[in-house]
C-alpha cells in the first residue's frame, strides 16, 4: 500500500494451549546465563561476614594486635576482639542502601534504554565500587563509599535481571528459571565463603583484598555475555518495535522468525499490551510511578494490590532473618563460646543453602508458589523457636554446653533448608510474574528496592541486637524468638495475599488476578486468549460476530482482507494509516452489573510512527499465514 507503512500481520490464536512456543535447549541456556547475575548479589552478601571477623581487618580498624602463631589477640580477650557494633552496622548496611537506590533508578533506565544495556551498566558501576574498596586500607570513608557505589551496581543487576528473566522464560519452567537466580545467589555466597576461608589468616591486606577483587570476574562474565543475548521481546513490544520483538523471540525460543509459534506468542503479547495500555494509559513521568498505586487493595488485579504483593513479599523474606546468618553468622558463632572454627561453621551453613536451593527448581513447578510459601513459613517458625528455646536453656554461652550448641547449629541448618527451598527463590518468582507490562519495570523496581530497604534495616539493627559491645542488647540466641515471630507474619501474608501462578503465561496471570482470589487461584484455568478476546471486542463493535454490518474505523484497521486465514486467528496491526483523531487515549472501561452486557473497550491501534518499520523481510509482506505443522 502506498502512503503508509506496512504492519507485520501477526496473528493470534483462540487456543490457550498454543500461546507459547515449545521449550528448547537454547531457551534454557539463554535463561540460565541471565540467571548468572545472582552471583553478584550472593558473593557481595557472603564475603562481608567473613571479612568482618578477619584478624588483619580488625587490627586495621581497631589497632589491636593479633598473634598469628597462637591465633589469639594480644592484650584483650578473644570475645572482645572485633569491630564495634557501629562499624559493622555501617560497613554492612551501606551496600544495601546503595542497592535500594540503584534498584529504583534501574526501573526507569530499563524502560528507556532496555533491559540488557541496563544490566551491563550495572556491571560497570559495580566494578567502580570494587576498585574503591580495594584502594582503601584503614580509610573507612573510602571503603564505605566504595560499598555504596558497588551497591548501586548490584541494585541495577538484581532488579533488571529479574525483569529480564521473567519476560523471556517459558511459562512451564519460569518458576524454575527464576529460582535459578536464587541458586546463583546461594552459589555466590558459597564462593565468597570459600575465598574468605582460604585468606582469613593472611597477615596482610591480601586477606580482604583478594575476596573483594574476585568480584571483577563476575562483572566481566555477565557484562560480556549479555552482548550476545537478545533484548526482551516484551520491551520491544512496549516500544512498538514489532519486527525486533519477533527476531528476539525467535532467538530465545529457538524457532524461525516466521514460524506459527512465534506469530501466535507475539500476537498474544501484543494483544495483552493493548488491553493493559487501555487500563493503564501512558501519562507523565510522575504519573507512571503513581500508576503503581492506583486502585483498591481489595481488588485482586488492581495496581496497588500488585505493588503490595510484590513489595510485601520481599519485606517478609527479609524478616525471616536469613541475612542475620549470612551477614553476621561468623561473629554470632564466635559468641556462642564453644565453636573453635566459626569460619568453618559459616561455610557449612552456606553449603546447606546451596545444596537445598536446587530442590526448589522442581518443587516450584510441581507444588506451586503458594504451597511452598505457606509450608516453608511453617517449617521456619518451628526451627527458629526450637533454636531459641535451646539457646536460652542449656545452650547459654556461659554454660559451655557443646552438645546444646551443636543442636542449635543443626536446627539453624534445617531452618536454612526450609528457607532455601521456599522463601529464598519464590518471592523473586512472584514479583517477576505479578505486574502488567505497562508498569512491570517500575513494579519490579519497587519490589526489589523494598527488599534492599529492609535488608538495610536488618543490617543496621542486627549488630546492636546480638552484639556484646556497650550499648548493644546482647540478645544472643534469643534473637531467634524475634525472627520466628516475623515468620508468623510471613505465613499470614502468603495465605491471604499470594495467588497461585504456576503454569500460566504472564498474560494469563493478569487475567487470573482479575477473575479470582488468592485462596481460590490454584483451581483457576484460562478459558480464552487475549488475542481471541480482542477479536470479539472488535466484532462486537461492528454490530455482530459475523461482521456483516458496517465496520468501525478500528475494526477496519485490523482487517487485512485475507479470505483464507486459519480459523481462530486474527491480525492485530493495520496496513492502513489510522487517522490522527484516533491517537487519543480511550476512556477507561466502565463496569456494569452482571445483568447487563458489558460494552467493549474502545480499542485503538498505536500510531504508525511508533513502530518506524522500514522495508520488511519478504515473509512479512502481506502474505496469508499457512500453518506448516500441528501441535
Amino acid at each position: 500500500m502506498v502512503g503508509g507503512p506496512i504492519y507485520v500481520p501477526y496473528q493470534g490464536t483462540a487456543d490457550v494451549s498454543k500461546v507459547e512456543a515449545p521449550v528448547t535447549i537454547k531457551a534454557y541456556l539463554v535463561c540460565a546465563f541471565a540467571a548468572f547475575g545472582g552471583i553478584f548479589f550472593g558473593y557481595d552478601t557472603g564475603w562481608m561476614s567473613g571479612v568482618l571477623a578477619m584478624p588483619y581487618f580488625i587490627t586495621l580498624y581497631t589497632g589491636i594486635e593479633y598473634d598469628y602463631d597462637n591465633k589469639r589477640p594480644i592484650g584483650v580477650d578473644i570475645t572482645e576482639f572485633g569491630l564495634s557494633s557501629s562499624q559493622k552496622s555501617l560497613m554492612t548496611s551501606i551496600l544495601s542502601c546503595g542497592t535500594f537506590f540503584g534498584a529504583l533508578i534501574a526501573g526507569d533506565i530499563a524502560d528507556f534504554i532496555g533491559r540488557r544495556p541496563t544490566i551491563i551498566a550495572g556491571c560497570l558501576l559495580f566494578s567502580v565500587g570494587c576498585i574503591l574498596e580495594i584502594a582503601s586500607t584503614n580509610q573507612e570513608v573510602l571503603f564505605v563509599f566504595g560499598r555504596l557505589i558497588a551497591g548501586g551496581g548490584v541494585g541495577f543487576i538484581s532488579a533488571v535481571i529479574l525483569l529480564y528473566l521473567s519476560e523471556i522464560a517459558p511459562r512451564k519452567v519460569r518458576g524454575a528459571i527464576v529460582s535459578g537466580y536464587q541458586f546463583c545467589i546461594t552459589l555466590g555466597i558459597l564462593l565468597a565463603n570459600c575465598v574468605v576461608y582460604s585468606t582469613q589468616n593472611r597477615p596482610d591486606t591480601g586477606s580482604y583484598r583478594i575476596p573483594i577483587g574476585v568480584q571483577f570476574i563476575w562483572a566481566l562474565i555477565l557484562g560480556v555475555g549479555l552482548f550476545m543475548l537478545p533484548e526482551s521481546p516484551r520491551y520491544h513490544v512496549r516500544k512498538g518495535h514489532l519486527e525486533s520483538a519477533a527476531h528476539a523471540l525467535s532467538v530465545i525460543r529457538g524457532q524461525p522468525v516466521d514460524s506459527e509459534y512465534i506469530r501466535d506468542e507475539l500476537a498474544e503479547i501484543i494483544a495483552n499490551h493493548e488491553y493493559e495500555t487501555q487500563e493503564i494509559p501512558h501519562t507523565s513521568y510522575v504519573g507512571s510511578w503513581l500508576a503503581c498505586f492506583k486502585g483498591s487493595i481489595k481488588q485482586g488485579n488492581s495496581n496497588l494490590r500488585r505493588t503490595v504483593l510484590g513489595s510485601g513479599i520481599q519485606v517478609f523474606q527479609q524478616l525471616t532473618g536469613i541475612n542475620f546468618i549470612f551477614y553476621f553468622g561468623t561473629t554470632f558463632f564466635q559468641q556462642l563460646g564453644t565453636i573453635k572454627d566459626p569460619f568453618f561453621i559459616s561455610l557449612v551453613t552456606t553449603l546447606v543453602n546451596v545444596l537445598s536451593t536446587p530442590l526448589s527448581f522442581w518443587a516450584v513447578e510441581k507444588f506451586g508458589r503458594r504451597f511452598l510459601l505457606i509450608w516453608g513459613a511453617l517449617g521456619m517458625i518451628f526451627m527458629q523457636f526450637v533454636t531459641a528455646i535451646i539457646g536460652v536453656t542449656s545452650g547459654k554461652p556461659q554454660d559451655h554446653d557443646d552438645g546444646a550448641v551443636k543442636s542449635m547449629i543443626a536446627f539453624i541448618c534445617l531452618y536454612i533448608f526450609f528457607f532455601a527451598v521456599t522463601w529464598g527463590p519464590v518471592p523473586w518468582v512472584i514479583i517477576g510474574e505479578s505486574f502488567p507490562l505497562p508498569i512491570r519495570s517500575r513494579g519490579v523496581a519497587i519490589s526489589t528496592a523494598s527488599n534492599w530497604f529492609w535488608n538495610t534495616i536488618i543490617a543496621v539493627i542486627t549488630p546492636y541486637m546480638v552484639g556484646n559491645s556497650p550499648g548493644s542488647a546482647n540478645l544472643g540466641p534469643k534473637v531467634f524468638f524475634i525472627w520466628g515471630s516475623f515468620c508468623v507474619g510471613s505465613l499470614l501474608f502468603a495465605y491471604f495475599f499470594v495467588p497461585e501462578m504456576k503454569g500460566l503465561t504472564l498474560e494469563q496471570v493478569d487475567k487470573m488476578m482479575e477473575e479470582t482470589t488468592p485462596r481460590k487461584s490454584a483451581g483457576w484455568v484460562p478459558k480464552t486468549t487475549f488475542a481471541e478476546e480482542m477479536r470479539r471486542i472488535n466484532a462486537a463493535k461492528a454490530g455482530g460476530s459475523g461482521g456483516d454490518g458496517p465496520k468501525s474505523p478500528t475494526q477496519q484497521h485490523y482487517q487485512h482482507g485475507y479470505d483464507d486465514q486459519p480459523q481462530g486467528h486474527q491480525n492485530y496491526y493495520p496496513t492502513q494509516t489510522p487517522s490522527p483523531q484516533q491517537y487519543n487515549h480511550p476512556p477507561s472501561p466502565q463496569h456494569y452489573p452482571p445483568s447487563q452486557s458489558p460494552q467493549p473497550y474502545q480499542q485503538q491501534s498505536p500510531p504508525p510512527q511508533q513502530y518506524g518499520f522500514g522495508s520488511l523481510p519478504q515473509q512479512f509482506q502481506q502474505q496469508p499465514y499457512q500453518r506448516q505443522q500441528t501441535y
